[in-house]
């Protein structure tokens, strides 16, 4: 994705035609140690993700997007994009970052990108 420009408490870090429709990708930004996952589903909506999966840190990114859900490469666990919860039987939750696209642009919260990165810290 190209490179991310700000506002006071927004960071924008692609446009939504970066992203294929039931695909992602993974930002990154120099203030933020851990990599961000944006995924994008069939109907357009977005959703981001610190890019670590609960269970043995796979790349959610790299994943596949079914409905509002990712199946983690690694072992397949099933994460929900709205909140981060792994999917019954598995336990574990991915913090989420809220997204909100402005004319195709597509911007991550910084106060909760931050927040979200300590927590999986």
């Amino acid at each position: 994705m190209p490179a991310a420009t700000r506002d006071l408490d927004w960071i924008e870090v692609g446009r939504l035609d970066d992203i294929p429709q039931r695909g992602a990708r993974r930002v990154r930004d120099a203030g933020i140690a851990l990599p961000i996952a944006v995924f994008r589903t069939a109907d357009d909506a977005v959703f981001a993700l610190i890019d670590r999966c609960p269970h043995k840190a796979g790349p959610l990114s790299e994943g596949i997007v079914q409905g509002c859900a990712v199946a983690c490469p690694l072992h397949g666990w099933v994460i929900h994009l709205d909140n981060g919860e792994a999917e019954a039987p598995d336990e574990g939750r991915v913090p989420v970052v809220p997204v909100r696209l402005a004319d195709g642009a597509i911007w991550l919260s910084l106060r909760h990108l931050r927040a979200a990165a300590r927590e999986a810290a």
